[in-house]
């Protein structure tokens, strides 16, 4: 890759690292984790920046990208356990404090954390506002099965946030 090409992927990296952050938030409990990731999604991006077609579709591409190398991750992993405790939130990035300000965006992300790998990425993108069409381009399902998934991820949200709400 030529100087150009590297200060212009520098450039995409600093502006859009907040998907990154917000995907390894989602995935990962713990820091030396999203470290890992973290490093292993720049590097798929990395690798695969001079194949980008579609600069105007960045955001959607780093998303698939942060997503399925994070799914990647856990697979090789087998980490299979999403019960544990939230982390602690100090000295955590700027995303991860923000979701911790609130109660009920802490206990939103661990529900998030119960849901499997696929639901979790599709929640990801929905509450980030991506339409149906969107996701499905970046998960690789179709828009209809979206739309399912969507709707029982938020029943089953709904459940397990009464129940972390009616635990406390």
């Amino acid at each position: 890759m030529g100087d150009d090409n590297k200060k212009e992927f520098l450039e995409m990296l600093a502006q859009y690292q907040g998907i990154l952050h917000k995907v390894n938030l989602i995935y990962f409990h713990n820091e030396p984790d999203r470290e890992d990731n973290f490093q292993e999604m720049v590097y798929q991006l990395w690798r695969s920046y001079p194949k980008l077609k579609k600069k105007e579709s960045i955001g959607s591409w780093i998303y698939k990208v942060a997503i399925n190398t994070s799914i990647v991750k856990l697979k090789k992993e087998k980490i299979k356990s999403f019960k544990e405790e939230l982390p602690d939130v100090s000295g955590e990035t700027e995303i991860e404090e923000q979701m911790g300000k609130s109660e009920d965006a802490a206990l939103l992300l661990k529900a998030i954390r119960g849901l499997n790998e696929i639901d979790r990425a599709i929640m990801t993108l929905y509450l980030e506002e991506m339409s149906y069409d969107e996701i499905a381009g970046i998960t690789g399902l179709s828009a209809g099965n979206v739309g399912v998934r969507v709707s029982r991820a938020k029943k089953l949200l709904k459940e397990r946030l009464k129940f972390l709400r009616d635990e406390r």
